[in-house]
């Protein structure tokens, strides 16, 4: 009766899902995971570079502003801010603001980075080697290098933003920012992120050493030997050939295109 029903569609979809979802490897699932958690931190820490731009424009610009009246009293964009609006104007103020906007921003894409492979390689050894010994010089480059320096460096700069948390760390200078933990808070966090950002790229390049030679992902810092030149540095490679050329009026470029096709030179 109603066990011999006929299952709906939704469910057998949802039957379909959680079989794909079983055959994809757990350190896949695991490695996806961590991708979209640092992307999601780079994303969101990108935007970091949006306040360090208006904050130097203005100290820069704020500084070049000033003028001497007729009693030889001075007078200045800066001047006005600070007397008028608050001590974050002092050209001290800003400038340790750019300073820390800088650190936040470098901190928070350092991963993201990564795992876009956007980071340049000065690298001729790697780029002429076979696809599995790339995947080998990964794997042992984040095995031996980047996860025990992340993780060391992590142990020390926890260490750092706990103490300037308890004393309450202020600037060196006087006139500087406070609570300078913060930014110290921030490093940390990002530098963790970073790691996370090699331990999914290390899960990657040991599902291609070890797992199914026969199973297709999308990989973070190699390419598949089939997609090989199909990218650098992380990005889609543009062929002139291919590329549309944007000085031809469009009638022109549809015509060129018709006439590849009619003659079989597309």
């Amino acid at each position: 009766m109603a066990e011999n029903a006929p299952a709906t569609a939704p469910a057998v979809a949802a039957d379909d899902r959680d079989r794909v979802v079983e055959d994809i490897p757990f350190a896949l699932r695991l490695s996806e995971r961590l991708r979209k958690f640092v992307d999601f931190v780079g994303r969101w820490g990108s935007w970091f570079a949006l306040p360090m731009i208006l904050f130097t424009v203005l100290d820069v610009i704020a500084r070049k502003i000033a003028w001497l009246d007729d009693d030889g009293k001075l007078h200045g964009l800066q001047i006005f801010l600070v007397r008028n609006v608050g001590r974050m104007f002092e050209s001290t103020m800003l400038q340790e603001l750019e300073w820390h906007f800088h650190a936040a921003l470098f901190a928070l894409v350092l991963g993201y980075g990564y795992i876009h492979n956007s980071h340049v390689r000065v690298d001729l050894i790697r780029e002429n080697l076979a696809f599995r010994k790339q995947a080998w010089l990964e794997f042992l480059g984040i095995t031996l290098f980047l996860l025990p320096y992340t993780a060391c460096i992590v142990y020390f700069s926890w260490g750092y933003a706990v103490t300037s948390y308890e004393m309450n760390e202020i600037s060196a200078s006087t006139v500087g920012l406070t609570h300078r933990w913060i930014i110290k808070s921030v490093l940390v966090f990002g530098l963790i992120t970073a790691g996370i950002a090699g331990i999914a790229v290390w899960l990657q390049a040991a599902l291609v050493l070890f797992g199914d030679p026969n199973r297709r992902f999308p990989l973070m810092t190699l390419e598949w030997p089939e997609e090989r030149g199909s990218k650098i540095e992380g990005k889609e490679r543009v062929k002139l050939d291919d590329a549309v050329d944007s000085t031809v009026a469009p009638d022109e470029r549809a015509k060129a295109l018709a006439s590849k096709i009619l003659t079989g030179s597309e």
